[in-house]
């Protein structure tokens, strides 16, 4: 695997200095739930990085629910954990993958290769009796440059494009499918999704907590060309993360997050949504 690490793996890095790692618990419902689940322990060493504080940018009109951070601002919270562009990161949350999936995607976004995603998260490493405290470490601050990947950023316009011209991409729904459907929104003010989008649920990228090997993720996405650019979303570009990862461990090469999803689509009170009866 490409993008993850095994628990097996980091356990004999904990004391590496070349290794930092990133704590990412979150839960939606409950925003200071994580940030107090690592107060109470954490993988030795980790810092703890907040889904709205550190891994998002303010609200705005559009933009979404979870705009991109400011890259200079990202650039000094990573600093501040000891990370520069010689770091291997590693990033888990409790296990969802959604989470630490956002993390990684971030410092591909920055130009940052050597980041990866601890299969199985918190709750895997627990289960097994790794190592554990409640210590908040402090590094010095390193110089993290900063090298902008925007191939795999999908701007609102490059996804309005493909509303009107179908076959330029394929755009991955990654939400439940319920919510796809327009069924039941339990978030935002609109239900349905983006005309055209293709539904594949994030949560089956997992199996028994952990992503699924490369060629049951191929499987997942055999439909797909791998020569055609690709489009993920979701509500507000968290969940849409594993998706992404998945597609990468696959082979697929043009995969791109659309990082303002179907909250900032939604935004702009012109834009067309499809909905399915079943």
């Amino acid at each position: 695997m490409k993008y993850l690490v095994e628990k097996e793996w980091l356990l004999t890095k904990l004391d590496d200095p070349n290794i930092r790692i990133a704590d990412c618990r979150f839960n939606l419902g409950s925003p200071d739930e994580g940030h107090g689940l690592y107060d109470l322990s954490h993988i030795p060493h980790a810092v703890y990085f907040d889904l709205e504080k550190d891994l998002s940018g303010p609200v705005r009109k559009h933009g979404g629910r979870h705009p991109l951070p400011d890259p200079s601002q990202f650039k000094e919270v990573l600093e501040k954990a000891g990370i520069s562009r010689d770091t291997t990161v590693i990033a888990y949350d409790g296990g969802e993958g959604a989470y630490a999936a956002r993390f990684w995607w971030l410092l591909r976004y920055l130009g940052h290769e050597k980041v990866y995603v601890l299969n199985g998260g918190y709750k895997e490493w627990a289960e097994s009796k790794y190592p554990l405290n409640n210590k908040v470490p402090s590094f010095e601050p390193p110089d993290f440059r900063i090298d902008l990947q925007p191939d795999i950023l999908a701007a609102y316009e490059e996804v309005k494009s493909f509303t009107d011209n179908q076959d330029i991409a394929v755009l991955i729904d990654s939400r439940e499918e319920k919510r796809y459907l327009g069924l039941v929104e339990p978030i935002d003010k609109k239900a349905g999704h983006i005309p055209g989008a293709i539904n594949r649920v994030w949560l089956e990228t997992y199996k028994d907590g952990k992503f699924k090997e490369a060629e049951e993720q191929g499987n997942r996405f055999a439909d797909i060309d791998k020569n055609k650019p690709i489009i993920v979303y979701c509500g507000s570009g968290v969940t849409a993360a594993p998706n992404f990862l998945a597609l990468k461990e696959a082979g697929y090469k043009h995969v791109k997050l659309y990082a303002g999803s179907f909250s900032d689509w939604i935004s702009f009170d012109e834009n067309k949504i499809e909905t399915v009866e079943k």
